[in-house]
Formats: structure tokens, sequence, C-alpha cells
């Protein structure tokens, strides 16, 4: 754990604050503290596959884990991000203390009521159990993982796959490099007749004996003095070429990482990812053609994918094989890759996230609500990682989180998997589609 805190303290420096002064210590502390607790959770499922430690300290780091966890999630973080978002409200500064228990009420709220619409409530606990708390996150955690695989799935042979490549040439390139230089010109050419314009009403005394008031505006307006240039026209002119100038530099900007795309796609590595992108193509047709199967039919499978693979293997070769024995191991290896590419997906999606949209002044609410979706992120992939292992494996973390619906939360991520997937695939065909039409516009 001190491992874990070492290094979410060191990704939190060195990545998502490189660029800010100002730090808030107690933010980084929270960020740290719920990254180690989470990759914990996954150190404890590699213990269970692998039998380290006794079992019955497995389920006391287990039980300490998951409390620990839940109280950052529900208490902790909610409460300083209310108490963050006040303090950058002037007006509320005095009370700051006040408003933010007011606003993390209001959270305790809904997150309590998210429970009413989904099949996850259980009379048998009480209102601050383990199962009633976790249960809620799951249902957050489990929509957020789905919608960022469903996304990844098509995204990622879109990105990869070379077919979806425009063909750039450099006279392309040139030809809008030289329409941008020609806009710019203009721009430049305009704001000088302004600027001279400005120049010319002052030295004539207009400026300083101009009329105020609601008439004077408008008798500036409607009047003229001959000769002057019409400032507003020119200033709309300006104003339009200047939203041009932005269009064109987004455009060449993109024209050059296709060029670059294209050139990398030539290279060894590029042909190994174009590969990885038909591999990803097929997993991701077969997924949604399994996760529609799954709503339709609402199955969630029994045996984990490892050994029930083994199983049709050693039957249909008709081979003498210990099922048992090699299925622990292939689920040691598939549960690892699963954890690391998790962890690393998840640490780059919240750094292009957090430099996308953060500023000096939201940055500690933005990292505290990072803290927030990675916590509620691992969780969840507790939850849906069990089935991934054998049921012998699985039986301290059944224990440990409860009577809880899990068939509820892989029919849910099935769901929501299936929505954002198509939703996706049309997005990126229209975006693709528009794209060489946007180009011939510009």
């Amino acid at each position: 754990q001190v491992l874990f805190f070492g290094f979410g303290w060191l990704f939190f420096m060195r990545k998502l604050f490189k660029d800010y002064e100002v730090r808030q210590y107690v933010v980084q502390v929270i960020f740290s503290v719920t990254f180690a607790f989470s990759c914990t959770m996954f150190e404890l499922i590699i213990f269970e596959i692998l039998g380290v430690l006794n079992s019955s300290s497995r389920y006391f780091h287990w039980k300490l884990n998951l409390c620990v966890i839940l109280l950052i999630l529900v208490f902790m973080v909610p409460f300083y991000i209310g108490y963050f978002v006040v303090s950058n409200i002037r007006l509320l500064h005095r009370q700051k203390l006040l408003f933010a228990c007011v606003l993390w009420l209001t959270f305790m709220y809904f997150f309590w009521k998210l429970g009413d619409p989904f099949p996850i409530l259980s009379p048998k606990h009480g209102i601050l159990s383990i199962e009633q708390l976790i249960s809620r996150v799951g249902v957050i955690g489990v929509t957020l993982m789905a919608l960022l695989s469903g996304f990844g799935a098509v995204n990622c042979p879109y990105t990869y796959m070379s077919y979806f490549l425009r063909n750039v040439t450099d006279a392309d390139i040139l030809a809008l490099e030289r329409r941008l230089l020609q806009t710019m010109d203009m721009i430049v050419s305009k704001k000088k007749r302004i600027a001279v314009a400005h120049r010319t009403m002052f030295q004539r005394g207009e400026v300083h004996n101009k009329p105020t008031g609601f008439w004077g505006m408008i008798k500036s307006v409607t009047t003229s003095v001959p000769g002057s240039e019409n400032l507003s026209l020119i200033q709309q002119e300006v104003d339009a070429l200047e939203e041009l100038s932005r269009q064109l530099f987004l455009e060449t900007a993109d024209l050059h990482a296709t060029k670059e795309r294209i050139e990398y796609s030539k290279t060894f590595q590029g042909k190994y990812f174009n590969f990885m992108g038909y591999f990803f193509s097929i997993y991701c047709v077969w997924k949604i053609f399994m996760a529609t199967i799954n709503i339709v039919f609402d199955r969630v499978g029994k045996t984990d994918p490892v050994t029930r693979g083994i199983e049709i293997t050693v039957n249909y070769l008709g081979i003498q094989f210990d099922v048992k024995f090699w299925s622990q191991h292939i689920s040691f290896i598939l549960v690892g890759i699963i954890i690391v590419t998790s962890i690393r997906g998840l640490l780059i999606t919240l750094t292009k996230f957090f430099y996308a949209i953060s500023s000096s002044k939201s940055s500690n609410v933005i990292v505290l609500l990072l803290a927030q979706i990675m916590g509620m992120y691992f969780v969840s992939s507790v939850l849906l990682i069990r089935m991934s292992m054998p049921p012998e494996y699985r039986t301290i973390i059944t224990e440990v989180l409860g009577e809880l619906q899990f068939n509820f939360y892989h029919r849910w991520f099935d769901v929501i998997f299936l929505v954002s997937a198509l939703s996706s695939i049309l997005f990126l065909y229209l975006a693709h589609k528009q794209a060489p039409e946007k180009h011939m516009a510009l």
C-alpha cells in the first residue's frame, strides 16, 4: 500500500499538477489514498488466485479495504468537492463549511435515491452497511466502465486501422496553409484600417467630443463622418475572418496529424497496430453480438471464460488435460492483463480529461472528481472480474461483497456497453463521413 500510495503521489505531481503552482495537500493525499486502496483490491484478487496469505487474513484485508474505499468515495470526496466548489464562490466564503455540508447532504440524498429504480436493495442490511453502499457505487462504476469499454472497443480499431485514414498529400496541406496565411493577412490589413480610423478620429477630437447617453449612442450608430470608415462593419468582417482562421488552423493541424499517421502506418510498428485493429474489430463485433444475446435471452455465464474455453477444447480434441490446474494459471495471467490494462487505460484517460478542462481554480475539484471516478471504476471492476475467476477463488470476494445481485450488474454492463458501442459507431461514421466534406468546404 505504501508503494501504491507513492506511485499515486508521483503521478499526481508529475502528470496532473506539473503545470500548476497551487497544490492542496488534502487533495493530493485523497487522490493517492484512493489509488492505493484501489490497487490493493486488485492485488488481493491476485492473492486469491495464488493462495497468498491465510484465508482469514485475506478476508480481513478485503473487509478493511472496502470499508476505507467506501468511506472515501461516499463521505470524504463528495464533501471536499462541495467545499472547494463553495470556496471558489466569493459570496459564500463566510459560510463555506455550512454550504459544503448542504451540498454533501444533497449528494447523499440523490446517491441513496439511486437505488430505487434498480433491483439492488437488500432489506436484510442496515443503511450504512457495505452491501447498501457498494450496491450503489457499483451501479455508477459499472455504467462508467461500460461507457468507456463500448467507446474503446469501437475507437481502438478506428484509431489503429489504416483503412479509415483519408488520403492526404503535401499539396493539400500547402493549399490549406496558403489559405490560412491569406486569411491572416486580411485580418491584419483590416485591423490596420480600424487602427488608422481610430487615430484619425482621435486627432480630429471626435473621441473626446463623442456624445454620451442613449441618444448619443443611437446618433453615433446612425450617422457617420464623411470619408470615415464604417468601423462596425469592418469589425464584423474581422470577427468572421478570425473564426475562419481558427477553423483553417485546426484543419491544418488535423491534416498534418493524418499525414504523420499515414507515414507511421508504413512502418513495422504501424503495420502491427493495423493488424491489431482488424483483431479488435472482430472482437468488437463479437462483443456486441454476445451483449445482444445476453440481453435478449436474459443470460449470465455461470462458468468463467477460461475454464469454459479449456473444457470445450479438451472435449473437442478428446485429450487428457488437468483443467483445474491450468485454469488457475491462465486465469492468473488473464486477470493480471485485465488489471494492468484497466489501470493504465484509466490513468491515460484521466490525464487527457484533466488537461482538457482544468484551470488553476477548478483543478482541485477536477482531481477530486477523478479520484471519485477512479475509485468507483475499480470497485466495479472487482464486481465484474469476479466472473472471470474460477468458482473456488470467488468465495471470499462473494462473502465480503455480501448478498449483491451480481447477475444484475453483468446484464446492466451489457446494456450500457451495447448502447455505448452503437452510439460510438454512429458518431465515428458521421465524423469520418463529414471530414472530407469539411475539407472541401474550407
